[in-house]
């Protein structure tokens, strides 16, 4: 395993008796030899230095691993929750909670082996702990897009402090048929910091803009009716599924979502909880009704 430069450790960001519930819940985790990596602001920090305060522990782990996890957060006194089935758990202790994340909102990067490979190690709260990757949490949040929420500027962040170690044929493959998400970063990195485009390697600029020409000078694909947008967001697209007659991208094998996990999702937006349901131009089916986005990942298994 590489190391990182040590980030703050959560002792100034989260009260004692939260950092007391968290240095807890990773001992006991460690302790049981449970595979787990830290995520979000505190791997943020670790891998660009930015602080911020979080409400919220984020470790990531294997979905077959979540019953045995529940348990052992159970034998605590704790209170375990599987929130939404296709993607994330908490448990709870009181106020405070941990999310438990072995998925992605859309369901496109699911958490498996390629996840626990040469994870950056660093101490949070005193435990020795295992780091996501720098391209796993950029896989992640590129596709975070909601009008309430865009990680954008973390991806940005991310590209600017780590430009030069990152993985950039690791990171190709594992965006896989979503290349295009990642050249839509790329081109917001180039504009955000002009001055230092050329840290985005040259070949991968060139292989990204050669396959966007020769998709754009060939016919149309024949996914023609599908629309994507529901991986970026899953509350501003819906008007495009619900009314136009698109087929939901998450209903195609460019995700892990099923129809039920897709109906829990939407249901959860908070403006939908508030208004009536909006009548359907008509039944949409999965994706054996239109011809499918290619699989989620070039290697198989999250």
């Amino acid at each position: 395993m590489s190391s990182v430069p040590l980030a703050p450790s959560l002792e100034e960001e989260v009260a004692p008796e939260t950092a007391a519930f968290y240095r807890r819940a990773l001992g006991t985790l460690a302790g049981a030899g449970v595979s787990f990596l830290v995520g979000g602001a505190f791997a943020h920090a670790c891998f660009t230095g930015i602080r911020r305060s979080t409400k919220d522990l984020d470790l990531f782990i294997r979905r077959e691993d979540y019953e045995r996890v529940a348990a052992l957060m159970q034998a605590q006194g704790w209170r375990t929750e599987l929130t939404y089935p296709h993607w994330l758990a908490k448990v709870y202790a009181g106020d405070d909670f941990i999310d438990l994340i072995f998925n992605s909102g859309n369901g496109v990067t699911p958490v498996d082996e390629q996840w626990f490979r040469d994870n950056p190690e660093a101490e949070v709260l005193g435990v020795p702990v295992r780091i996501a990757n720098i391209e796993d949490g950029l896989l992640s949040k590129a596709f975070i897009m909601e009008r309430e929420r865009y990680d954008g500027a973390d991806v940005a962040h991310l590209l600017q402090a780590n430009a030069e170690r990152l993985d950039w044929a690791g990171l190709l493959r594992r965006f896989g048929p979503h290349w295009r998400v990642l050249l839509a970063h790329l081109t917001l990195f180039g504009y955000i910091y002009p001055g230092e485009r050329h840290r985005i390697p040259a070949w991968v600029m060139e292989q990204l803009t050669a396959r966007l020409a020769a998709e754009s000078a060939g016919a149309p694909g024949q996914d023609a009716r599908v629309c994507a947008g529901t991986l970026l967001s899953r509350e501003q697209y819906l008007h495009d599924v619900e009314q136009l007659g698109y087929v939901d991208g998450r209903l195609t094998p460019a995700s892990t979502m099923t129809p039920g996990d897709v109906a829990t999702w939407t249901e959860a937006i908070p403006a939908r909880q508030a208004e009536p349901a909006l009548p359907r131009a008509g039944a949409l089916e999965p994706c054996h009704q239109a011809d499918p986005l290619p699989a989620t990942r070039p290697t198989p298994a999250a």
